[in-house]
């Protein structure tokens, strides 16, 4: 269990369509407290739907979105770390979270990995090399952070990767 924090501008950008968008309007128009928790509804409907799709599987997943913090809370049983580490993600490498708070458990436990927020001009082998010593691990950093980067060259300042414990 613990609380992550994450740069609120950064990451997918789940609640600009559909419900998500008209929700976000309206509690912009008219921050009402019945519009607010409209928004925060569909938001966090938004990022478990957005976990599924990345074929995460947790057992009686709930995630729950609180729109005024900014703050995701994710809770289930995970099948093992690396699954309850990349739900996180999920949650977190979304625009407009800031925090999430994580009262998952695991089926399966095993080390935890660090997690690094990239910076602007980082690569994959950069990374590595800073967290590992030699550049030549980045395709560890990128397998332990799939399904949700499609392309080692794909990530942007403010992200949040997963560095698992050397293998």
């Amino acid at each position: 269990m613990g609380m992550f924090s994450f740069i609120k501008e950064a990451g997918e950008k789940l609640f600009g369509r559909g419900e998500a968008k008209a929700a976000q309007e309206a509690a912009t128009a008219a921050p009402t407290p019945e519009n607010v928790a409209a928004l925060s509804k569909t938001a966090g409907a938004a990022i478990a739907t957005y976990i599924n799709s990345q074929g995460l599987r947790v057992d009686g997943l709930q995630v729950s979105f609180d729109a005024p913090s900014g703050t995701v809370t994710v809770a289930g049983v995970a099948p093992d770390q690396a699954t309850k580490e990349k739900v996180v993600l999920c949650c977190g490498n979304v625009a407009n979270v800031s925090a999430v708070t994580d009262l998952m458990t695991v089926s399966d436990s095993s080390p935890e990995s660090q997690m690094y927020v990239v910076k602007s001009g980082d690569t994959l082998s950069k990374i590595s090399n800073e967290c590992y010593g030699t550049a030549n691990k980045y395709t560890q950093i990128f397998e332990a952070n799939r399904p949700m980067l499609s392309s080692p060259d794909k990530i942007y300042p403010g992200q949040v990767l997963r560095i698992p414990p050397e293998a």
